[in-house]
């Protein structure tokens, strides 16, 4: 089992170097460390885990998309200033903020020093890196373009996440509202209605039905508050279980493309990854089926990558890529014919790329326009629940006022 060691060594021009790779023997250490063009000054081994171990404990904070995107850049910004691809790795081991991105690259700068290709030493990191990271990778490696491939995937990223923080920023308010409007409810059962009933009981007011139904709902949730929450915590468990399914997440996924409000953002989200990861895959060498079927997988939708893989064996006919994704009935007419327009004037990559930009732009409109719907239609439902609650409180003290008269 390999071990990891730490190593202090001088390079051909005698810049001194640290850093740590994986080995069986410190005799292993050292050749690899010559064949780096190197010399070693001082070797010990590690006392922390090997790579190897610490690779099955990544329990560390996650890589989002936002570290993604700077690897990539500080990457491509290396490799275009003329740096060696093991002096890259060795640097973004000191830059990257992540500690398990950076436990990665230290993986990867020992693998790449043993003479394993990048892309080959980054599919033991698949939940890590995404696979269109990894197929890029791989493109501009038999091109000889991987520095321009790492820029175009630093832009790809950055662009996934503007999409990611309008969608979260536009859900914000309405889910504050939803737990506010929860816990007011909540709030009148438990701790206000009690007193008011308590009122009317000892007066001798008979209580109306709305009351009624109201008391029995509130000595339900004070009595049995436990029940309510194990229900809520099995309804989630059960949806999240459902959900794992393929079955279950086709169902939703289809639902998503029905709902009237939710709709039409739905719609400009799936095209704008679909035609940007299409785009990037194609203009580096990516094969057709290959590149279709990694952006299906981008788009995280079950409805597009059933109908992509459909239309596979047809491509593979050679029938018009624009006919087929017409034919699935999920992407806009205007994408279509812009695809179109790129398989007959042969640039395909251009045109999916400036339609990406431009439901990139149409999305944040169908995002305002789907949230400036939810907020009214939310307020009412609110406001319904507490006028009930309000009312059936209030209309036993208009029994009492005439009882009194």
């Amino acid at each position: 089992m390999a071990s990891a060691f730490k190593y202090k060594a001088v390079t051909s021009t005698g810049e001194t170097v640290e850093g740590t790779l994986d080995a069986k023997t410190k005799e292993e250490a050292v050749r690899m460390i010559r064949q780096n063009q190197q010399i070693p000054v001082k070797i010990e081994e590690s006392k922390g885990k090997s790579k190897e171990v610490r690779e099955l404990n990544l329990f560390q904070p996650k890589v989002k998309l936002k570290d993604l995107t700077v690897f990539c850049k500080q990457f491509h910004t290396m490799l275009q200033a003329g740096m060696s691809l093991s002096n890259c790795l060795e640097v973004l081991m000191d830059q990257t903020e992540n500690k398990t991105l950076r436990t990665i690259v230290e993986d990867l700068f020992t693998q790449v020093q043993k003479g394993t290709v990048l892309s080959e030493a980054m599919k033991k990191y698949k939940k890590i890196f995404p696979p269109i990271l990894i197929n890029m990778v791989e493109a501009g490696e038999m091109t000889g373009t991987l520095d321009e491939v790492l820029g175009r995937m630093s832009e790809h990223f950055e662009k996934e996440g503007k999409i990611n923080a309008k969608i979260k920023g536009a859900m914000m308010y309405p889910m504050i509202l939803s737990i506010v409007a929860i816990g007011v409810v909540i709030f009148l059962l438990v701790f206000i209605m009690p007193t008011f009933i308590g009122m009317f009981t000892s007066s001798g007011v008979t209580l109306p039905l709305p009351t009624r139904i109201l008391l029995a709902f509130s000595n339900i949730l004070t009595t049995f508050w436990y029940v309510f929450l194990f229900a809520i915590v099995g309804i989630v468990f059960l949806l999240h279980r459902i959900l794992s399914t393929d079955n279950g997440k086709r169902a939703y996924d289809r639902l998503k493309f029905r709902i009237p409000i939710v709709k039409g953002s739905i719609i400009k989200i799936v095209t704008s990854r679909f035609t940007r990861t299409l785009s990037s895959l194609l203009s580096s060498g990516i094969p057709i089926i290959s590149a279709l079927e990694a952006s299906a997988n981008v788009t995280n939708n079950k409805v597009v990558t059933d109908g992509i893989e459909m239309v596979v064996e047809d491509i593979r006919k050679g029938v018009s890529l624009a006919a087929l994704l017409k034919k699935m009935n999920v992407f806009p007419p205007m994408m279509i014919s812009m695809v179109s327009i790129g398989e007959e004037s042969g640039s395909l990559d251009t045109m999916l790329s400036k339609t990406a930009d431009f439901y990139d732009q149409e999305l944040e409109a169908a995002i305002q326009q789907m949230v400036s719907m939810l907020e009214p239609l939310m307020i009412v439902v609110m406001a319904v629940i507490i006028g009930f609650i309000v009312i059936a409180m209030m209309l036993p003290m208009f029994d009492m006022m005439k009882t009194i008269g």
